[in-house]
């Protein structure tokens, strides 16, 4: 989730853990910087653009070194406020917002590698957006009443906060196994039978959600809002670039992206450049995760260091369109120029 979010949601656990022990501005104060530790990670270079996307949410996101490091952030606290007989309270507050911090990550799509040192596997649920104001506001709310009334009512709205940002995570669960299945039958009603199916929320909410269904040669990208009016998805079909997929695929940028994907990618090329795209974020056109993987010339040469060749949509025209769309309006998504 984005920085804000991971903020809050650790002041907020710290503050409803330590409660009336200390002062609440000590609770989420420390929280914030335990939310902020794990993503830190992404000030690290890893030598190029591919390996600084897989190798973050790494071994900073980890559940076992995570709360291998909360019994020594906590005796550092506890010494800091001459706080030594709260140790105990403090790791078990400074735990549970380390260890909240990847099991957050972990609902995006984007891939959190939970279990490290044992397996590099990125876990991603991806039943909510990586920015969704729906779940941060509640969060903050409660935060803000706490700090500013200090007092047991300011800690139950705290409470409230950190209950309601959890309901509307199970919401986004349920309602993305709904989708799921919307999207299954529309595939089977097309007789399509797909290698892998991807649903996630579309920015900013959990009412639409952007399908990705995979085939050996194509992929079908498709879009479903809750308030649709009937239980049906419109697919628009992609090539996947099976070619030089086959050619290419020892390729070691294009099999990470592959293996960290969970296979939702293309390859491509253009101007006699070699592409390999992650379709899970972004949207037809301008894709998040985008790589250059050089020319074949400059491939022949000599290994190629994947460089990131991303662009943004126009949120002029994406905004306005997300709205009609979630509004259950059968518009078609826009096109952008394919950063190709």
């Amino acid at each position: 989730m984005d920085s804000l979010t991971q903020i809050a949601l650790g002041s907020a656990v710290t503050v409803a853990v330590m409660g009336r022990r200390t002062a609440v501005w000590k609770a989420a104060l420390w929280g914030a910087v335990a939310g902020t530790l794990p993503d830190l990670d992404a000030f690290i270079d890893h030598g190029n653009d591919v390996l600084n996307m897989v190798r973050h949410r790494a071994e900073s996101h980890s559940l076992f070194f995570l709360t291998l490091g909360a019994p020594v952030l906590a005796w550092l606290v506890s010494r800091v406020h001459e706080e030594a007989a709260l140790f105990r309270r403090w790791w078990l507050a400074l735990w549970l917002t380390l260890f909240t911090h990847p099991l957050l990550d972990f609902m995006t799509v984007y891939g959190t590698q939970l279990l490290q040192p044992f397996t590099d596997y990125p876990f991603g649920l991806g039943s909510v957006f990586i920015i969704d104001p729906a779940y941060t506001l509640p969060l903050l709310a409660g935060l803000v009443a706490a700090l500013v009334m200090r007092t047991r009512r300011g800690l139950q709205w705290n409470a409230l906060g950190l209950g309601l940002s959890t309901l509307y995570l199970a919401w986004g669960v349920a309602a993305q196994q709904h989708v799921a299945g919307v999207a299954r039958a529309s595939l089977q009603a097309d007789g399509v039978s797909p290698q892998g199916l991807l649903v996630t929320p579309a920015p900013f909410n959990t009412v639409l959600w952007r399908l990705v269904a995979t085939t050996p040669t194509q992929y079908l990208e498709g879009y479903y809002s809750l308030l649709d009016a009937e239980p049906r998805v419109r697919w628009t079909a992609h090539e996947r670039g099976t070619a030089l997929m086959a050619q290419h695929g020892n390729n070691p940028w294009a099999a990470r992206i592959a293996a960290f994907s969970h296979g939702f990618h293309r390859m491509s090329e253009s101007d006699g450049r070699l592409f390999v795209t992650d379709l899970r974020m972004g949207v037809e056109g301008a894709y998040t995760f985008h790589f250059d993987l050089g020319s074949e010339a400059e491939r022949a040469a000599g290994p190629v260091l994947p460089t990131l060749s991303s662009r943004r949509p126009d949120l002029s025209v994406a905004l306005p369109w997300l709205w009609q769309r979630l509004l259950g309006n059968e518009v078609p998504p826009p096109r952008f120029d394919d950063a190709l």
